[in-house]
């Protein structure tokens, strides 16, 4: 279902691609034949992010092409920005000659928009293509495009589609492929297997609930463990959501998309890592069997849980997962969830929050976000919240009775099924694009997981180079 990706060697004979902003434009355009400057006057062209200009030569093609960027000191500069070309350009083999800024930041927008699930509607046949940007790492950048655009498959699939099962089987096709130990438990053998609240949330659905745990790499590796939310369906349970919040729930698993976006680019590179993800995989429904407001269940770890709303579901099949995660102490513990609407309110759609217990660790994820572009932003795990998940009859209640700051108590809840709350970090994304961006297609998106890639292999080489 993932799209292939790549780039074609360096040829001379490639449409060059000039980019050029207002603060520059003088000098640039006095460097144009004089046919040019006439054309490009003809065409009252300024120099404006993304609007371009394609020069034609005697014979009617095109023979250069002009792409405005913002200028050197914009306070807000989109290093994505040029990857528009990857849509506006004619079909065609073109190579970056004057800019941009960061070719390779330009060189992996140019792929990622170049996107389209295309599931139902084929996409175009004919793409512009781009030559290897000097000094770029090709295989590299196309490795990431390629395992950003089996994310977002995932989270653009209808629930018919991409229900438990076929969730499923996509994770253990990625982890057969790259040879990862890879295991399956469905329906009540969860139960057996001691993962009641994935169970509880997921037993009243046509599928049955299943938990996918697999392992890559090297014993003494970085280790490394991600968690993904895979609510492929998320009616809001008896609680049940209205229509308009429901329309969009197809994206409910896009944690489990993020995890299994940044495990095939993980495991696709060099770097020495002891790789485990974990898939809580469920559809929240409402039937005879649907778990109830005010039931209790015991989860993995052992604490008692009490069910204040059937809509705060991801949290509990999350919490199960966790435990399981913290039973072989790894060095990072990572989990992704489309969690809380608390969050886009408090930072919208593009920005997700994150939760650590160590500072450290949330400045590295901050400074690998930036240089990705990728962002997001840290929100604090407030203790004086904390006591508002306490049981009267049980050890937790899954929602707070006050209805405050619901990222940040979603966040402490799971912080109680973690062991070593310094080696993990927290991710409430939103796995979707409402409009069209450089880099970034309408539809669903993989959040955190390119500014994470370059963390997590960072660490894993300096720890290979001691």
């Amino acid at each position: 279902m993932a799209t292939t990706f790549g780039f074609d060697d360096f040829s001379p004979a490639a449409t060059p691609i000039d980019f050029v902003d207002a603060q520059s434009w003088e000098v640039y355009a006095s460097s144009l034949s004089e046919p040019q400057r006439a054309y490009a006057a003809c065409c009252a062209y300024e120099p404006k992010p993304e609007r371009l200009l394609l020069l034609p030569g005697c014979d009617g093609a095109v023979t250069r092409v002009l792409c405005g960027v913002e200028n050197p000191d914009a306070r807000l500069r989109d290093p994505f920005l040029p990857g528009k070309l990857g849509t506006l350009l004619p079909p065609g083999l073109y190579r970056f000659d004057r800019g941009p800024a960061d070719p390779a930041a330009a060189a992996l927008a140019f792929l990622l928009s170049q996107y389209k699930y295309s599931r139902f509607v084929p996409a175009k046949a004919a793409q512009p293509r781009l030559c290897v940007p000097p000094g770029v790492d090709a295989a590299r950048i196309a490795r990431i495009a390629e395992a950003v655009a089996f994310g977002r498959d995932l989270i653009n699939a209808p629930a018919n589609e991409m229900g438990p099962e076929a969730l499923a089987a996509a994770a253990m096709e990625l982890a057969g492929r790259h040879g990862a130990r890879a295991r399956l438990i469905v329906g009540d053998d969860l139960i057996a297997e001691n993962f009641p609240l994935i169970h509880a949330v997921g037993k009243a659905a046509a599928q049955a609930p299943r938990l996918v745990d697999f392992v890559h790499g090297p014993e003494d590796g970085l280790r490394v463990t991600l968690v993904g939310k895979g609510v492929c369906f998320d009616t809001g349970g008896l609680d049940i959501k209205p229509s308009s919040a429901m329309l969009l729930m197809k994206k409910d698993m896009g944690g489990a998309a993020i995890a299994l976006s940044l495990a095939s680019m993980l495991m696709g590179g060099a770097a020495a890592i002891r790789l485990r993800v974990i898939l809580p995989i469920v559809e929240n429904s409402v039937s005879a069997p649907a778990f109830r407001p005010s039931d209790i269940y015991r989860g993995r770890k052992g604490l008692a849980v009490e069910i204040g709303n059937t809509d705060a579901e991801g949290r509990l099949v999350l919490a199960d997962a966790l435990a399981l995660a913290c039973e072989d102490q790894p060095d990072l513990l990572f989990d992704f969830a489309t969690l809380t609407g608390a969050a886009r309110v408090a930072l919208g759609p593009d920005l997700p929050p994150f939760y650590t217990g160590c500072d450290d660790l949330a400045r590295d994820i901050e400074r690998n976000a930036r240089n990705a572009n990728d962002p997001l932003w840290r929100l604090p795990l407030w203790e004086p919240y904390d006591s508002g998940l306490d049981g009267k009859i049980s050890d937790v209640v899954n929602v707070t009775s006050h209805g405050f700051a619901g990222s940040i108590t979603a966040a402490l809840f799971l912080r109680r099924f973690v062991s070593d709350p310094a080696r993990w970090a927290h991710f409430d994304a939103y796995c979707w694009n409402g409009a069209t961006k450089p880099g970034r297609p309408e539809g669903g998106e993989i959040q955190v997981a390119r500014g994470l890639n370059e963390l997590i292999e960072t660490r894993a080489f300096e720890r290979s180079a001691k």
